[in-house]
C-alpha cells in the first residue's frame, strides 16, 4: 500500500507498521486557512450539499465537493484504515482542523506528543471508528478539545458500523481547550470502553467541561463505559461532566433531519477528580422518550460551585 505526505500534511491510507517519530517540529502555515475560518454562503451550501449527498446514499465517487468556495479544511495528520501505528516525540504547531485523526484504524499510539494550534475545530487528537487507540504523555494547548472522539456521522456511519472502542488516555496535560475529553457529537458509529487516567489540567486553562458527551437526534449509535479517574483541574467555566442530546450546531436550521435515530449513553463513571472552581457539578440533559443511564461520581470535589447538579431525564445517578 502507498502513503503520501503532503507537506506538511501527513496522510496514510491503508498503511501498516507506521512509525513516525523524532524531536521535530511540524509546522502549518495558517495564512490561507484563516481565510476559511468563517462560514460564508457558498461554504453553507457545500455543507448543505454534502449533507444531503450522504443522506441519500449518493455512491462516494459522485460527491465531488472539491470547488473554490466550499472551504473544507483538512486535518493535520489523518491514518486512514490503518494499523500497528507509532506516533511519538513531535512537536505540532498549527493545523487547518483537527490535527491527529485516526480514521478506520487500530492499533495506535500517540505517546510524548505536543500540540499548540489555535484555530478552528482544532481537538488535539480525533479517534473516529477506530479501536486499542493510547494516547499518553502529551501536552494539548489548542482551541477545541484535547481528545475528541467521534464514530462517524449518520447515513455513512450507520453502513460501515464500526464503533470506536479501547481508547486510554493517559498521563496527559492540558493548558487550554474546550474539553479535556470530549465525546461525539459524531457517534453514529458507537462509542464504548474509554478510560481516561493521571491527566492534568493547569490552573487558568481555558476549559469547559472535563468530560463532555454530545450528540443529537439524527446521530444514532450508542455510548457506553466511560471511566475518567485521577484528575487535576483548576478552574472549569461550565462543569465536572456534561451530557447533552441536542447539540446540532450550525446544522440545526441549515438542513432538515432527514432521519431519526436516538443515541442511548449510559455507563459513565467518574472516579477522584478534584477542581478549584466550576458552575456545576454535572449538567445531564437526556431526552424524555430515552433517558441516560447509569451516571456515578465517586470522590469528585470541587472548591466552590454555584449549583451542584442539573439533572433532567437521568436514571440511576449515585453520588458518592
Amino acid at each position: 500500500m502507498e502513503c503520501y505526505n503532503y507537506s506538511p500534511l501527513i496522510y496514510a491510507y491503508q498503511c501498516k507498521n507506521i512509525a513516525i517519530t523524532g524531536e521535530g517540529k511540524l509546522k502549518a502555515k495558517m495564512d490561507v486557512w484563516k481565510t476559511w475560518f468563517s462560514r460564508p454562503e457558498p461554504h453553507m451550501n457545500s455543507l448543505k450539499k454534502l449533507y444531503n449527498l450522504a443522506s441519500y446514499n449518493t455512491p462516494i465517487e459522485e460527491r465531488q465537493m472539491v470547488n473554490d468556495t466550499a472551504h473544507f479544511r483538512p486535518q493535520f495528520i489523518q491514518f486512514n484504515r490503518s494499523e500497528n501505528i507509532l506516533l511519538e516525540c513531535i512537536s505540532i504547531e498549527n493545523s487547518p482542523f483537527w490535527t491527529i485523526h485516526p480514521y478506520l484504524s487500530k492499533d495506535v499510539v500517540i505517546r510524548n506528543m505536543s500540540v499548540y494550534t489555535h484555530g478552528h475545530n482544532n481537538d488535539g487528537v480525533d479517534p473516529e471508528m477506530s479501536e486499542n487507540v493510547l494516547i499518553e504523555n502529551c501536552v494539548f494547548d489548542q482551541g477545541d478539545d484535547a481528545i475528541a472522539i467521534k464514530s462517524g456521522r449518520n447515513q455513512d456511519a450507520w453502513r460501515l458500523n464500526t464503533p470506536s472502542k479501547n481508547i486510554v488516555m493517559r498521563n496527559c496535560t492540558m493548558k487550554n481547550g474546550h474539553q479535556l475529553v470530549a465525546i461525539g457529537s459524531e457517534s453514529s458509529g458507537s462509542i464504548e470502553n474509554v478510560f481516561v487516567d493521571n491527566c492534568n489540567v493547569i490552573d487558568g486553562a481555558k476549559m469547559y467541561h472535563l468530560v463532555f458527551i454530545k450528540t443529537n437526534e439524527r446521530r444514532g449509535g450508542y455510548v457506553k463505559n466511560i471511566h475518567v479517574k485521577n484528575i487535576q483541574a483548576g478552574k472549569i467555566a461550565n462543569g465536572i461532566i456534561g451530557i447533552e442530546t441536542d447539540v446540532l450546531y450550525q446544522w440545526g436550521n441549515l438542513v432538515p433531519t432527514i432521519e431519526r435515530k436516538l443515541t442511548p449513553i449510559k455507563d459513565i463513571y467518574i472516579t477522584n477528580v478534584h477542581a478549584t472552581k466550576t458552575k456545576y457539578f454535572s449538567k445531564i440533559s437526556g431526552q424524555t422518550e430515552l433517558p441516560i443511564e447509569n451516571i456515578f461520581l465517586n470522590k469528585v470535589v470541587v472548591d466552590s460551585t454555584l449549583k451542584k447538579h442539573i439533572h433532567e431525564n437521568l436514571v440511576n445517578f449515585v453520588e458518592k
